[in-house]
């Protein structure tokens, strides 16, 4: 009896050990801009999460984005104005892709 207590104990501390090493993985959003030398940033806005990436070429990819629902808000430079696109849901271990986002004059 006592041995099966020690390897039950045991267990649980390995499976404590294991899961609290795991990561997150997170989720990603890409996109790309139009015009592509318009745009700076683009930024996901969630209840609980900010995050950017710099525009490069009109592409981005924001990374580590915990799973929920993110408004995408892209920096215009003048005279172009800001874009935004609302309801882009992100899942764990997923890259949630926007498409296109024209920025207005």
């Amino acid at each position: 009896m006592k041995n099966t207590k020690l390897t039950l104990l045991a267990l649980s501390v390995a499976v404590t050990g294991f899961f609290s090493f795991m990561s997150v993985e997170g989720g990603s959003i890409k996109g790309t801009v139009t015009p592509a030398d318009a745009a700076s940033t683009a930024w996901a806005v969630s209840a609980t999460d900010t995050l950017k990436d710099a525009i490069e070429n009109g592409v981005f990819e924001i990374t580590g984005a915990k799973a929920g629902t993110y408004t995408v808000i892209i920096e215009a430079k003048a005279p172009s104005k800001n874009a935004s696109k609302e309801g882009v849901v992100v899942t764990d271990g997923k890259v949630t892709e926007v498409g296109e986002i024209k920025l207005p004059q």
